[in-house]
C-alpha cells in the first residue's frame, strides 16, 4: 500500500514537471508582436475638463425683515381683537386629553346607551373598533367638544372652535346613534 502511494506521488510529480516544461517552450512571438502593434498606435487625445466657476454664497442680511421660514402673522384691527378676546371663551389647554379626543368627531360612532340608577352613558366606537363608555362632562373630537347631554338617540356636545379673529367661540354638535 505504501509502495503504491509512493509510486502515485512520483507519477504526479513527473506529469507536473512535463506540463510546466511545455508552457515555457511555447511560442510567444505572436503575443509580443501584438503588444508592440498596440503600443505603436496613435492614441486619441482627451479634452481637458471644463473650468467651473466656484459657487458664490449669499449671506442673508435682512434682519429687519420677516424670516422667510416662519408663517406670516396677520394683523387684525384692535377693535376686533378686543371684541374676540372679550367673550371669555377658550379651551382648557392644561387638562389631560381623553382618548376620544384623538380622532375627529365624524370618525366616531355612537353605538348604544347604558342607564343605571338614573345615570346614563353612551357607548362610542372609535375607528379602530374600540368602544368607550362616556358620560356628560367627558370630551369628544378634536375641537374640545364637551358632552352636555346623552339621549337614547344622540350625544349632544358643545365644541370650542377658533372664531377666525384670534378668539374662540362655542358651537353645538351632536353624535347620532348609528344603525
Amino acid at each position: 500500500m505504501i509502495r503504491l502511494l509512493h509510486a502515485t506521488r512520483a507519477v504526479t510529480a513527473c506529469l507536473l514537471a512535463a506540463g510546466l516544461a511545455a508552457c515555457s517552450s511555447s511560442n510567444t512571438e505572436d503575443l509580443r508582436t501584438y503588444v508592440e502593434d498596440v503600443k505603436s498606435r496613435q492614441h486619441p487625445s482627451v479634452e481637458p475638463l471644463p473650468e467651473f466657476a466656484p459657487y458664490e454664497t449669499h449671506l442673508y442680511q435682512a434682519y429687519s425683515d420677516r424670516d422667510p421660514f416662519t408663517p406670516p402673522v396677520l394683523a387684525t384691527p384692535k377693535s376686533q381683537v378686543a371684541q374676540a378676546s372679550g367673550n371669555g371663551i377658550s379651551p382648557d389647554f392644561n387638562r389631560a386629553r381623553e382618548p376620544l379626543e384623538a380622532e375627529p368627531l365624524d370618525s366616531l360612532r355612537m353605538v348604544g346607551t347604558l342607564e343605571r340608577a338614573g345615570d346614563s352613558w353612551a357607548l362610542v366606537r372609535m375607528s379602530d373598533s374600540t368602544i368607550h363608555r362616556v358620560k356628560p362632562g367627558n370630551y369628544l373630537g378634536q375641537n374640545h367638544g364637551k358632552i352636555v347631554s346623552i339621549t337614547e338617540s344622540e350625544v349632544e356636545l358643545t365644541e370650542i372652535v377658533p372664531d377666525g379673529l384670534g378668539g374662540w367661540m362655542e358651537r353645538q354638535a351632536a353624535l347620532a346613534l348609528s344603525e
